[in-house]
């Protein structure tokens, strides 16, 4: 290893889906099934997310994108990064998903 890097960690994800933090924040909550918790908390819910690292997908929320849509959360599908989605409150997780190509995590 070259001075000044660092090992590898592995993580067996397909793909990234990157939520904005500052929208969903300004939305406090607006989905899952009461409503009341936060795009990439009910989405990591949907898909069945427990470890981290060992997803197929990985939910990540980022700092701001930039966009700010009133009403809505910015979501980028790292795999697709050319088409982001402007996600509204209260929006279908399950139609989301599909959306944006990722399906819930098979039983382990």
């Amino acid at each position: 290893v070259e001075a000044g890097l660092k090992t590898l960690v592995k993580a067996d994800w397909e793909t990234a889906i990157l939520v904005c933090a500052k929208c969903s924040k300004r939305l406090d909550g607006g989905f899952g099934k009461k409503g009341k918790q936060g795009l990439a908390k009910a989405l990591k819910a949907y898909l069945g997310i427990k470890r981290f690292r060992k997803a197929r997908v990985g939910v990540v929320e980022v700092k701001c994108l930039g966009i700010c849509p009133r009403g809505e959360v910015t979501v980028i599908n790292a795999a697709a990064p050319t088409q982001w989605r402007l996600v509204p409150s209260g929006a279908d997780i399950a139609d989301l998903a599909e959306t944006l190509g990722i399906a819930p995590q098979a039983a382990e």
